[in-house]
């Protein structure tokens, strides 16, 4: 479909940290800070991993907690060092579909709801079965990159 498209995701292992109580904005922010130093060393080997894309956020219906996730390379996909910061994990996602909108600009949790709420809209016109109590917000770009941007809200089908 032109509005949306639907992806077929491998199992994978991210890095992620949750966050609750803040706004998804802070939410967002805290997080990016706590894997970026998982990243840049904060893990058992004490070595550096390439940042990868895109950097998700689970936004839950009428929930304040968030989950932060990084992709874990496929160098580390295997074995991941561990984090040694507490509140930073590692897990695995199974293989899903995945119904996935895309947008440009630089993406405010406003902009991410609108997003969701217009795939959603459309998935139920078109009698597409997906879970509904929860989307993913992936950011692909850094904040330095100012044109052609690149955003997108995930529903995982049922």
């Amino acid at each position: 479909a032109k509005d949306y498209e639907l992806r077929q995701y491998e199992t994978a292992k991210w890095v992620s940290t949750v966050i609750r109580g803040e706004t998804q904005k802070e939410a967002m922010r805290q997080g990016f800070w706590k894997l970026f130093r998982y990243i840049q060393g904060k893990n058992e080997k004490e070595i550096k991993i390439d940042m990868t894309v895109p950097v998700t956020c689970l936004i839950k219906s009428g929930c304040t907690e968030f989950k932060i996730s990084f992709f874990v390379p496929f160098e580390h996909q295997d074995s991941p060092p561990q984090p040694t910061d507490s509140d930073v994990f590692i897990e695995e996602r199974k293989a899903a579909a995945i119904f996935v909108r895309s947008f440009g600009g630089f993406a405010s949790p406003e902009k991410y709801a609108e997003e969701a709420e217009v795939l959603a809209r459309i998935l139920r016109n078109r009698g597409q079965p997906f879970h509904e109590d929860f989307f993913y917000t992936a950011g692909y770009d850094s904040p330095f990159k100012l044109f052609n941007r690149h955003n997108e809200v995930w529903y995982f089908k049922k």
